[in-house]
């Protein structure tokens, strides 16, 4: 990090900065902790051409979910280009290792989430699930939204990257066929949209915090599945979240159909090692 940037954010901060350490661990931009005398806060800074974009969508997300008072986000204390580099800077979150109880409060607090509602599935501007772009193009229907701007969108991405052959790609009309039976009764409601498990935090404290989202009105069971994509959140979790919001005889079904959204996206971002997943999932389905 150059001094100009320092300078730079000494005067948002305003306060003298007295240590920046980089923070290792992200695949798309650098991170940075930056300590003034009086706090510590969290910088992401990247100088891809649209990352600029991506951390005001980023922004945008956090705070979307920040105002529903339902669970924590870092607050957003700059979102700019300088020079360059496009940076992101946040309140910094001191954490720990989650604990039963932890997960049980992510678990309640996500259902929270989970119900603020929309009258639209998607959202007013599209944004980014890693660095790929996630079209959010509202939808009266949850059958079209995922199946127009989810499952197609990243299939024919697959196509083009010649990581999926035509063949292997289902039509639309085959892919709204297989998901009208299982998508029955679905509510938009806001999700985080990439909940792995890097994407949350447990501050010292136990507050739950969600980091980097890709926020959009969707059906709840989204996020369930990405939590359960690579290994799961436990399961104080798990009987936490659906003592708030139910399961049905379904549920087990469109788990996979989600993951086979966020297995497509990482085939695109990542190659051919994410081939196997995505082919058993869609020659079970479609």
């Amino acid at each position: 990090m150059n001094n100009d940037l320092k300078i730079r954010l000494s005067n948002i901060l305003n306060e003298s900065i007295v240590r920046v350490s980089e923070i290792h661990g992200g695949d798309i931009s650098k991170a940075y902790k930056i300590d003034t005398p009086n706090k510590s806060y969290f910088l992401k800074l990247n100088s891809a051409i649209n990352a600029v974009k991506m951390f005001q969508t980023e922004a945008y997300g956090l705070q979307s979910i920040n105002e529903t008072n339902t669970i924590k986000t870092p607050k957003v204390l700059a979102c700019e280009t300088f020079q360059n580099y496009a940076f992101l800077l946040l309140e910094f979150i001191e954490n720990k290792p989650p604990s039963s109880e932890d997960f049980k409060n992510l678990g309640h607090q996500l259902a929270k989430l989970h119900k603020c509602t929309s009258e639209h599935f998607g959202l007013n501007q599209d944004n980014f699930i890693g660095s790929l772009y996630q079209k959010n193009k509202p939808h009266v229907t949850w059958v079209d939204f995922y199946a127009i701007e989810r499952l197609l969108y990243q299939l024919e991405l697959a196509k083009q990257k010649q990581l999926l052959s035509k063949s292997a790609c289902p039509s639309l009309q085959k892919i709204k066929n297989t998901l009208k039976p299982l998508f029955t009764d679905i509510k938009p409601t806001l999700l985080h949209g990439d909940l792995w498990s890097g994407n949350y935090l447990i501050s010292k404290d136990g507050t739950p915090y969600l980091i980097d989202p890709a926020v959009y009105y969707g059906h709840h069971e989204v996020d369930i599945a990405m939590t359960k994509l690579f290994g799961g959140f436990g399961d104080s979790f798990y009987n936490a979240y659906y003592s708030k919001l139910k399961s049905d005889e379904n549920t087990s079904n469109r788990i996979e159909i989600y993951q086979l959204y966020y297995l497509l996206v990482h085939l695109n971002l990542f190659g051919s090692s994410y081939y196997g997943s995505v082919d058993s999932i869609l020659k079970k389905y479609f």
